[in-house]
């Protein structure tokens, strides 16, 4: 099976986690660190809510891959792949505030073609099946097209990125820079950053050391909703690492020449 998938798939998926994490959620929880040097918290929520993903998609879709956070990768007998990150922004989670999100990204033949960004407290279900990004709210029934900002210089930008800790040498000092050069900076979103993008609330996210399942199912939903998504070199964000998202081709380039020194 090739074809992308629709609404009502994505709709079923965010189903699905949000029947799986809620009842984690704003409850004591026991928190494993899968970070020796730092922490990288993971939980309860976090693996059952991948196993849950991992199986609707293998009974739906068995010939496709799956690649997710906690768990090995399932290889494909074609060139789709499913990339899986169960709870994107699990220190939000852990702390009871909600900023976090279910990440399922199709990628197919090495690029991200598809995704959902469901926040399952809030009932949001950010996605984009490869024409157009959208945001359905469960609450009210509301389906809306996306747009990002017009947004083109750096004064005039609002700046996200999960954490300036992240940043570390000569990154730690550009990043520093880059903070001087915008309107306002903001901390601690993760995917949910990447959705306000797509929305026109937010003009720039800046990101290091990001993970594939970390980015696949936000790429098209920034893309298109006329963003632009890529490595801080001008790399395709689906290699992740350093990633910036802007709301014009012009503010990622006056980011991107900060950045790249």
């Amino acid at each position: 099976m090739t074809n992308l998938p629709g609404f009502d798939f994505f709709e079923k998926l965010a189903q699905i986690a949000a029947d799986t994490s809620l009842p984690f959620f704003r409850h004591s929880l026991s928190i494993d660190n899968k970070d020796k040097e730092g922490f990288d918290p993971v939980t309860i929520a976090d693996r059952k809510t991948e196993i849950a993903l991992r199986e609707f998609i293998h009974q739906e879709r068995p010939d496709d891959g799956i690649l997710g956070e906690e768990f090995p990768t399932l290889k494909g007998l074609n060139d789709n792949v499913w990339v899986i990150d169960p709870i994107d922004g699990t220190r939000s989670f852990i702390t009871g505030m909600p900023i976090w999100g279910s990440l399922v990204g199709l990628m197919k033949s090495g690029k991200a073609v598809a995704g959902m960004m469901a926040q399952p407290f809030t009932r949001e279900i950010y996605y984009s099946c490869g024409k157009g990004a959208y945001l359905n709210t469960l609450l009210d029934g509301s389906h809306r097209k996306l747009a990002v900002s017009d947004c083109k210089t750096l004064d005039k930008a609002t700046m996200f990125t999960t954490a300036p800790e992240l940043f570390e040498g000569e990154s730690k000092t550009r990043f520093e820079k880059l903070v001087k050069k915008v309107r306002l900076t903001r901390y601690s979103s993760d995917c949910y950053a990447f959705a306000m993008l797509a929305c026109g609330f937010v003009d720039l996210v800046v990101e290091t050391g990001l993970e594939p399942y970390d980015i696949m199912a936000l790429i098209p939903i920034v893309e298109q909703a006329g963003g632009v998504i890529r490595q801080w070199n001008g790399g395709g964000a689906e290699e992740a690492g350093n990633i910036i998202a802007a709301s014009t081709p012009e503010l990622f380039d006056a980011a991107s020449s900060i950045l790249n020194g």
